[in-house]
C-alpha cells in the first residue's frame, strides 16, 4: 500500500514528478534550477540538449527501501536494477510504464532489498527495451538522477 489512502483528493507527489518527467522528456523544456530536482530541464547550459531524453530516477517504498526490477529473465543478460524511465503515464489511475535503466555495475542485495552504498558506485546507466507497469501510488518517493548518466539505448530487442 502507499502513502495517501486512495480515497483522498489529495495528489500524489510521486504520480505528479513522474508526469512532470514524462513532460519534461518529451518537451525537453526549463523546469527548474535546482540541480537534481525532477523538474529540472535536459538542457546543457549552452542551450544544446546533447540528445538527452532522459531524465533517470529511483523511487522508494515508505519502509525507504529502493524499488527494484529485474529485466532480461530467462537469459544470459539478466540484470536487476533500481533506475528507471518513464515512458508512459496515466494520469487518471496514477499508473505508469516504466522502461529498466541497466547500470554499469551490478547492484549488491541484502536480504530483500539493494544496498544502497552499491548505488555509489554506478556511472552510466544504459536505456532499455524492457518495461514494467507500475501503481505510483505505492511509492513514497523519488529521487531524480543527472540525464548524464543515461547512454544510448541498449542492443537488446524484445521479441
Amino acid at each position: 500500500m502507499g502513502c495517501r489512502k486512495h480515497d483522498s483528493d489529495a495528489g500524489s507527489c510521486v504520480c505528479d514528478a513522474v508526469v512532470a518527467i514524462k513532460e519534461a522528456q518529451d518537451a525537453v523544456d526549463d523546469r527548474s534550477d535546482c540541480r537534481n530536482s525532477c523538474f529540472n530541464n535536459l538542457l546543457s547550459p549552452t542551450g544544446n540538449n546533447n540528445g538527452l531524453d532522459t531524465v533517470p530516477f529511483v523511487l522508494q517504498n515508505k519502509k525507504g527501501n529502493y524499488f527494484f526490477a529485474t529485466g532480461a529473465l530467462g537469459r544470459d543478460d539478466c540484470f536487476q536494477t533500481v533506475f528507471f524511465r518513464v515512458e508512459k503515464v496515466d494520469e487518471k489511475n496514477c499508473c505508469a510504464t516504466l522502461s529498466l535503466l541497466r547500470p554499469d555495475n551490478d547492484l549488491e542485495f541484502t536480504d530483500c532489498c539493494v544496498d544502497p552504498e552499491s548505488l555509489c558506485d554506478i556511472d552510466e546507466l544504459e536505456r532499455t527495451r524492457f518495461c514494467i507497469e507500475v501503481d505510483l501510488d505505492c511509492f513514497c518517493a523519488i529521487q531524480c538522477l543527472d540525464p548524464n548518466l543515461v547512454g544510448d539505448i541498449d542492443k537488446h530487442k524484445c521479441k
